[in-house]
């Protein structure tokens, strides 16, 4: 009697053990059919419509060419007066502040700004804002170049 008892839990273990990995399998298996059927749902801060904006398949795995960068408006730093205590605005790449007169790049896209050398080195290599992932195309880039006034904010530029 007492064998059968154990062989009966034996076999409900085992049943048990089948099941789990049964069910385990078919959760990846509905997992990976989510994920192959709704693609934009697992893409990481873009959204759909600035990547049908930007051509995504042209810009999405390289950099932008030589041409396009010099495109990119550039222009001159000068720090907003401010009677305020802020801390002054830096470039995000290098993380060195901006001083007076450097020479940096604004992406039309986001407006964000970086120092030209640091963020034209990113966009050789990329096609995306390294802050917020906007993708720079080819629509967005304008020419011109001058001086504009940043606020410490570097994410609010006037110009």
């Amino acid at each position: 009697m007492r064998t059968r008892l154990l062989w009966i839990a034996v076999q409900i273990m085992v049943l048990a053990i089948v099941i789990s990995v049964v069910l385990l399998v078919v959760g990846v298996g509905v997992l990976v059919l989510i994920r192959a059927w709704t693609p934009e749902i697992f893409s990481r801060g873009r959204s759909s419509d600035r990547d049908a904006d930007a051509g995504e398949g042209e810009y999405s795995h390289g950099g932008l060419s030589s041409d396009d960068l010099e495109k990119l408006p550039c222009y001159d730093y000068a720090p907003k007066d401010s009677t305020e205590n802020h801390s002054p605005a830096e470039c995000a790449l290098c993380l060195e502040a901006f001083r007076d007169g450097d020479k940096c790049r604004l992406l039309p896209a986001c407006r964000h700004s970086f120092h030209a050398a640091c963020v034209d080195s990113w966009l050789s290599k990329s096609s995306v804002c390294p802050l917020c992932r906007t993708i720079c195309a080819r629509q967005s880039v304008g020419k011109g170049a001058g001086t504009v006034s940043v606020a410490a904010d570097p994410g609010s530029v006037s110009e």
